[in-house]
């Protein structure tokens, strides 16, 4: 149980069947790793099971503006490799000091976040960061196969961030309406990042959130496996392309 401990510690929102898997990869075939029922009860004796959390909400898309929105380019498309689509979207995290912005860029194939920042503010400057260190970790040729999704939001419509993308030769691709499913990838990165870590810590000031958001991140692209890419990490799913075995059997998109 000590090894559950910490990870409970490092992911506190983990599910408990996908908690099993991870520790199950660190024992050998010839140790004593007790069968998933029997890792839950265990679990559940020694208090490790997920405690939920009262939450708030915070408005962070303001759709009402005057610069160009662009139509839906991704709309039943299924990626077959890394870097093919990308989504973006801005959630919110709370701190002793008030609320902080996250903005995220997931790769839709491997659920990769290939690009982050946070901020006090929902200024554009903190998704254009988020946006410029996805883009510095690819070259030319791939960013013009790219297509870059998010919601109609004013950050991702003004002027300077659509400018980084042309620069680039991203291709421009938006929601046409405030259904969640159509940026569901985006919708479940955030998901995940809050239900499993950010709604069960407190986290103390704005400085702090920085170093928080590293670490979490770090694990969910390194250490956390997802159901619809076959249990494997988002980090493993990034290095591979063609079609993923998927965990579940309806077409929602799970974690």
């Amino acid at each position: 149980m000590e090894k559950v401990s910490e990870y409970r510690k490092v992911n506190p929102g983990l599910g408990c069947a996908k908690l099993y898997l991870i520790v199950k990869r660190l024992f050998d075939e010839n140790d004593n790793m007790p069968g998933r029922d029997a890792f839950i009860e265990l679990l559940r004796k020694n208090g490790l099971m997920v405690r939920l959390k009262r939450r708030r909400h915070y408005k962070t898309t303001d759709s009402r503006h005057h610069y160009r929105k662009y139509p839906n380019l991704i709309a039943d498309v299924v990626p077959s490799r890394p870097n093919e689509i990308w989504v973006s979207d801005i959630t919110y995290v709370e701190t002793g000091e008030g609320v902080c912005y996250l903005s995220l860029i997931t790769d839709t194939y491997s659920h990769k976040i290939v690009g982050w920042a946070v901020g006090p503010t929902l200024e554009t400057i903190y998704p254009l960061e988020a946006l410029k260190m996805a883009l510095s970790a690819i070259d030319d040729a791939t960013a013009k196969q790219l297509i870059h999704h998010s919601d109609r939001g004013c950050q991702y419509c003004s002027n300077e961030y659509v400018a980084e993308l042309k620069r680039r030769g991203v291709s421009i691709s938006m929601t046409q309406s405030g259904d969640p499913l159509e940026n569901a990838v985006a919708e479940r990165a955030n998901g995940i990042l809050k239900v499993e870590w950010l709604y069960k810590m407190a986290i103390a000031t704005r400085n702090e959130c920085r170093d928080v958001l590293e670490r979490i991140i770090g694990f969910y692209n390194t250490e956390r496996p997802h159901m619809s890419i076959g249990m494997q990490t988002p980090e493993e799913a990034h290095r591979q392309c063609g079609e993923q075995r998927r965990c579940w059997k309806n077409n929602y998109v799970m974690g």
